[in-house]
């Protein structure tokens, strides 16, 4: 068996009232993979489950984001429980987009059962406090399918505006913008 490195030391931990948002770990990858190859979770996120292969390229995407650009997605579990709730965190995925293009780009997931809870808001909330504090960019943003309620939901209550509309990979999708908070004043929305 392989012997992996020790890389959470510089990768902050998050919490919330519910919730630990915390780096991912190799055991970690079974709850992950259970998550994405779930077809009520990527329903709206590139419209199919994904592989065993897919996923444990999205979670070295993750580790690589912290790695090489400081930033990257967070692991959330129940505090009480300890039990898998999902990832969230920003990202630069490349993905050819203007209106992405040098800014944070932030997303979030949540596994089936812990979906219509509040722990996205819950969750991207700590997650845009932290990018606040942290970039040096004024401005994140997130794309999002439009018919992906629930997500835009969530961006709304946490500050963000639709600001684009435009295509990714051929479907419709939402660009949502919003200013980091430089004057401690709440940019979270209700």
């Amino acid at each position: 068996m392989f012997t992996p490195l020790a890389i959470h030391g510089h990768i902050p931990v998050l919490e919330t009232e519910r919730l630990l948002l915390r780096a991912h770990r190799l055991e970690d990858f079974a709850d992950c993979a259970a998550m994405w190859s779930d077809a009520a979770v990527t329903a709206h996120i590139g419209g199919e489950p994904l592989s065993e292969e897919d996923c444990w390229a999205r979670f070295l995407r993750y580790v690589g984001h912290w790695s090489l650009l400081g930033f990257g997605f967070w692991l959330a579990e129940e505090k009480e429980t300890s039990k898998f709730v999902g990832e969230m965190g920003f990202a630069d995925y490349k993905r050819g987009l203007p209106a992405l293009r040098g800014t944070p780009e932030i997303g979030w997931a949540l596994a089936s059962h812990a979906h219509g809870k509040g722990y996205a808001t819950e969750a991207v909330r700590a997650v845009i406090a932290w990018g606040d504090k942290h970039f040096s960019s004024a401005r994140t943003a997130c794309i999002i399918a439009p018919e992906n309620l629930a997500s835009i939901r969530v961006a709304t209550k946490c500050g963000y505006r639709e600001s684009e509309r435009t295509t990714y990979k051929g479907n419709p999708a939402l660009v949502f913008s919003r200013e980091a908070n430089r004057e401690g004043k709440s940019h979270l929305g209700n």
